[in-house]
């Protein structure tokens, strides 16, 4: 999950390769993304599986809410401040 530092906005999405989708998200290379950065990563997971990550990522889309975001993020992690 990106949280956009200058909207608040969050984005969810899988990869195989975090660091390089994270570095596309902040060079403009993603339609979804451009033009609303810079980004930030405060939460991401780890699955065996290409599928079972696409899977949450849709479960995570379905809800369409940030409340839910917070709530997964802050589940992980109680003390982190999001934007």
């Amino acid at each position: 999950m990106l949280q956009s530092k200058t909207t608040g906005q969050f984005y969810v999405g899988s990869c195989s390769n975090l660091i390089k989708r994270y570095y596309d998200h902040q060079g403009g290379y993603s339609k979804a993304t451009r033009g609303r950065g810079p980004w930030w990563l405060p939460y991401y997971e780890v699955y065996e599986s290409r599928s079972d990550a696409q899977q949450r990522e849709y479960e995570i889309k379905s809800k369409k809410s940030s409340k839910y975001i917070k709530r997964a993020i802050y589940s992980a992690f109680p003390l982190m401040e999001l934007y």
